[in-house]
C-alpha cells in the first residue's frame, strides 16, 4: 500500500506493509494498494466508510454497471492491459474510487504506468491538486502507451502483409500464428479502449468533476476515438492479409495439383502402348518383329514428351 500525502506544499509518499496500528497521514491525495490483502481492503474500507469490490466480485460486475457514481464517490473498474506469466496479453481490470477528493486504486498486476505517476505525483505536486488530476494523468499516459502498443502492431501487420508472398517464408504454420496472435491483439485492445471511453464518458457528465479536468478528459477521449478507428483498420488490414494468405496457399495447391494432372496426362499415351503390348494374345504381330522392342520405347518417349511440349507452350507448366 503506497499512501501520498501533502506536506508542506509537497506530495511525499508512505509505503505501509501492515494494517496494524496504522495512522493515515492527513490530507491525504492518493491511496495505491497494490495486491491489496483483505484485510487492507477492509481498513480503507471502514475508514473512509467506502464499499469496495473483492478481486471476485470485480470480475462478475456488468459491463453497464463497471461506472458506479453516487452523492459522495465515483466507483470506475475498467480494463488495463497486460502480458500475463505465460506471455499471453489479457484484460486486467483496475478499480478507481474518487471518494472526497482522494483517489483509491485497487490493482492486481503491476502497470507501467502506476511508476510513472507517483514519480510525476512526487516530482510535480502542483500539478495535481486532487485525486481527480491523478486520474486524469493515469487515463491520459495509459492512452498513449496503448497507441504505442497499437503502432508496433500495425507495423508487424505490414510486416505480415509483405511476407504472404514472400518465396522464402514458405512457413505457413508459422505466419497463420502470427495472424491470428495479432487478432487477439488488436481485439484485446480495442475491448480496453471501449472500456476506457465508456468511464471518461461518464466521467465528462458528473457534476462532481471540475471544468479544467473535463477538458483534459476530452482531450483523452479524443485520443480513445482515433484509436479505436485504428484498432478497427487493424483489423480490417489483417482480415485482408488473412484473404491474401489463403489465396497464397490455393495458389500452391493449384500448382501441385496442375503439376500431378499434366504427369498424369503425359504419361497416358506410354501406358497405353504398354497396356497394349502387355496384353497376351498369341498372335500379335509385333512379337516377330525384331526391331518391335526399341520402336515401342522410341514411340512411348515420344508419345511422352509431345504432351508436355504442348503443355509448356499453352503455359500450363
Amino acid at each position: 500500500m503506497n499512501v501520498f500525502f501533502k506536506k508542506d506544499g509537497s506530495v511525499c509518499r508512505k509505503d505501509i506493509s501492515s494494517t496494524e496500528n496504522l495512522q493515515l497521514p492527513e490530507d491525504v491525495l492518493w491511496i495505491d494498494l497494490l495486491h491489496p490483502t483483505t484485510a487492507e481492503v477492509s481498513h480503507i474500507a471502514q475508514t473512509y466508510a467506502l464499499d469496495i469490490p473483492t478481486k471476485e466480485e470485480r470480475e462478475e460486475i456488468e459491463q453497464s454497471a463497471r461506472y458506479f457514481e453516487d452523492t459522495q464517490s465515483i466507483t470506475i473498474n475498467t480494463y488495463f492491459l497486460m502480458r500475463s506469466a505465460s506471455m499471453d496479453l489479457q484484460n486486467e481490470t483496475v478499480t478507481f474510487i474518487l471518494f472526497q477528493g482522494i483517489l483509491f486504486t485497487i490493482r492486481y498486476a503491476d502497470f507501467k504506468v502506476f511508476g510513472e505517476i507517483q514519480q510525476s505525483v512526487l516530482l510535480s505536486p502542483r500539478s495535481f491538486e486532487d485525486g481527480y488530476d491523478i486520474l486524469s494523468k493515469i487515463f491520459e499516459v495509459r492512452v498513449e502507451q496503448d497507441a504505442d502498443m497499437l503502432e508496433g502492431a500495425a507495423q508487424l501487420t505490414k510486416l505480415l502483409r509483405k511476407a504472404v508472398f514472400d518465396e522464402e517464408a514458405s512457413d505457413h504454420t508459422a505466419q497463420l500464428a502470427k495472424l491470428s496472435g495479432l487478432q487477439e491483439f488488436n481485439l484485446s485492445v480495442r475491448d480496453s479502449l471501449f472500456d476506457k471511453r465508456r468511464a471518461i464518458t461518464a466521467l465528462l457528465k458528473s457534476y462532481k468533476v471540475d471544468p479544467e479536468i473535463k477538458k483534459d478528459l476530452s482531450i483523452v477521449l479524443k485520443d480513445l476515438n482515433s484509436l479505436v478507428e485504428f484498432t478497427t483498420v487493424n483489423l480490417n488490414m489483417l482480415d485482408n492479409t488473412q484473404s491474401l494468405f489463403a489465396s497464397r496457399v490455393n495458389i500452391e495447391q493449384n500448382k501441385i495439383i496442375k503439376l500431378f494432372t499434366v504427369a498424369t496426362m503425359a504419361m497416358m499415351p506410354p501406358t497405353l502402348i504398354g497396356t497394349i503390348y502387355g496384353m497376351n494374345f498369341k498372335y500379335m504381330p509385333e512379337l516377330e518383329w525384331e526391331l518391335g522392342y526399341p520402336m515401342v520405347i522410341v514411340v512411348m518417349i515420344i508419345s511422352t514428351v509431345i504432351p508436355i511440349l504442348y503443355f509448356k507452350k499453352k503455359g500450363w507448366l
